[in-house]
Formats: C-alpha cells, structure tokens, sequence
C-alpha cells in the first residue's frame, strides 16, 4: 500500500473518531421544559426559590407583577400590585417573601406566601434594585439611589428581615450598585459600583467601605459571583462582555475570561467548578480549573435577552427567563435545564 493512500486512511479514520468524540460529549445543561409566557413584554429581573414549598418566583418588572411557577416550570400564579419588581427573597421560616420595588419611588413589600397579598411596605429612596441576604445576621441589604441629585452617591438600605423593618444604610460612591456578596461570616460585603466601574469592599459591622478595586478596561460592571475558598471574586462587565477574576486579599486581577454579551446574572458551581452567567441569546459555561485558571466550556442557547436566571445546586437546576425587550416577534418564556455531570 503506498504512503499516499495510507496517510488517507488513517486520516478518515482519526476524523471518525474525533467526530464519535464529539458526539459523547455532553453539553452542561439539557433543556428539559419551557413554559410560554404570552402576553408579556419587557423585562425580567431576579427569580427567587421557595424549596420546600416547590415554588418559583419571577419578577416581571415591565409587567409589574411576580409570577409563581412549580419547579418544573408550571405557572401558577401571577401576582399584581407592584410598581416595578426587582429582587424577591423568600422566607421560609414565616412563609412570606419580600419584593423590592421601584418605580419613580422605592419601596420594600412583604407579601404573604399563602394568599400573595401585600401585608406590610417600608418606604426607600427612588431607584430601588437589586438586593441580597445575609443568613447570619438575618438582614436584607436593598440597593438605591441616593438623597443626593446628579448620582454622586447611593444608598444600600439595610431590612431586618424578622421584624421587616429598615434599621439603617450604607452610603457608596457612584450612582448606582448592580450586585452584592456577602461573605459566610456575614462580616463582609462586595459591591460593585457601576458609577466609578470599582468593587467596593465593605465592613457590615461598622457600615463603611474599606476598600476599592478599580475594574479596568471595561464599562458597565454588572453580574457577581464569590468563590469564597478560594480567596476569588467574580465580575461580569457588558462592555466588553467579560469576566474578572478578582484575589480578595490583594485586590488584584487575576485574569479575565470573555463571556456571553448582556449578562446580567452570574452563578458559581461549587460541585462542578462552573461558572454560569446569563446575557443575551446564551449562558457562557465556564470551568475553573484551579483559582487562576478559566476555561470556556460552552455558550449554551437560551433564547433574546434571555439574561434574568437562577441555580439551584440542591436541585441540578436552572431556570432562565427569555425577555422580548426590543424585539417584537420574540417568544417570551421559563426555561428549565437540568445540569449535567
């Protein structure tokens, strides 16, 4: 058999095998159901969890209402009498759940987890967002503008979730505060502030920043994640769309990972050592390979500003809402993927 012809067979015969490879190769989420959300427009922000009620909850901030689905992604129920809902933290002790809202005013809303009627308001400075929870001292840290006009400064307002009341705030450079994680101990917390494009770093017992971290060669920081352990802080920016890897005890740049254009959600895979972050048309999955090294694992399809998302580690879970904000023919709907091994 000549050289020529040898050289062929093997080659058909590699190609056969990487494609056979390729073809095992599982994706890291399979879509397993998709609930259509007719009707709706505009878009959606944060989900929220209920586990042991087997409930979901999806803030539809253009269509001001939280919609209720089971875990498989089945409506329920959809709840009106908001402004402009954001965040949602559920509260499983009392069976009832807070909303942030905000629109041209600022409030916090409990809302009963039988009936879904509103039982109580606490009134916050206009432009009320995002939020997050700190299991340790039990308090709810809601994001605003601030008393200030031209957004020299905002507010990160503090709820005491067990008597739902304000019990004070933290004033932050920049107009604006798109995500927060708090460390385990509940000592600390990570901002990132959208006006000076830095993470703010912040002591909760004394209520003040201690740190500032500039993100460099980017605008519009958005989405965080906090892989405590390993001594790492996640940022997502949209401009360009791109993940910092931050050292918390240096402040330092780690490295930088491009990602999925729009993102506005990001999620860390303790189990897996994934990173999920959600923008327009796909999540970006990537694997962390030790605390300085990221590798891209795949973009996976889920749908137009489809950036709103949620993991469930306790489930192999994740949820995404596919928006139509801007494009009139999109098909707006729940995505439910299960996470693979």
């Amino acid at each position: 058999m000549c050289a020529k012809k040898l050289l062929a067979i093997c080659g058909l015969l590699f190609f056969s095998f990487a494609l056979r490879v390729g073809a095992q190769e599982k994706p890291p989420m399979k879509l397993v159901a998709t609930t259509p959300l007719p009707g709706f427009t505009g878009d959606f922000d944060h989900f929220g969890i209920d586990l042991k009620g087997k409930r979901l909850f999806l803030t539809a901030e253009d269509h001001k209402t939280v919609e209720v689905f089971d875990l498989d992604g089945k409506q329920i129920k959809s709840i009106t009498g908001f402004g402009q809902p954001h965040a949602i933290l559920f509260l499983p002790e009392v069976n009832k759940f807070i909303v942030t809202d905000g629109d041209g005013f600022g409030m916090a809303e409990l809302v009963s987890g039988e009936d879904y009627k509103i039982l109580n308001t606490i009134k916050l400075p206009a432009g009320v967002d995002g939020a997050t929870f700190n299991p340790v001292n039990q308090y709810y840290y809601v994001e605003s503008g601030g008393e200030e006009t031209g957004g020299k400064t905002h507010k990160i307002n503090i709820i005491d979730t067990k008597a739902f009341k304000l019990v004070g705030d933290i004033t932050l450079p920049g107009g604006h505060s798109e995500a927060m994680a708090v460390t385990r101990d509940g000592k600390k917390m990570y901002v990132n502030l959208s006006g000076p494009k830095e993470v703010g770093v912040v002591d909760l017992n004394t209520r003040e920043l201690i740190a500032r971290w500039p993100i460099t060669g980017a605008e519009t920081p958005n989405s965080m994640a906090l892989d405590e352990p390993n001594h790492r802080l996640f940022i997502a920016t949209r401009t360009p769309p791109k993940l910092f890897v931050f050292d918390t005890d240096t402040g330092e740049i780690i490295t930088t990972v491009p990602c999925s254009a729009f993102n506005d959600d990001m999620w860390f895979d303790v189990a897996r050592k994934r990173i999920y972050l959600s923008g327009s048309e796909t999540t970006t999955v990537l694997t962390q390979k030790d605390a300085d090294h990221y590798e891209f694992v795949a973009d996976v399809p889920t749908g137009f500003r489809a950036k709103t998302s949620l993991y469930v580690p306790q489930l192999n879970r994740f949820y995404a809402a596919v928006s139509g904000k801007g494009k009139p023919d999109a098909q707006l709907a729940v995505k439910v993927y299960d996470v693979q091994p």
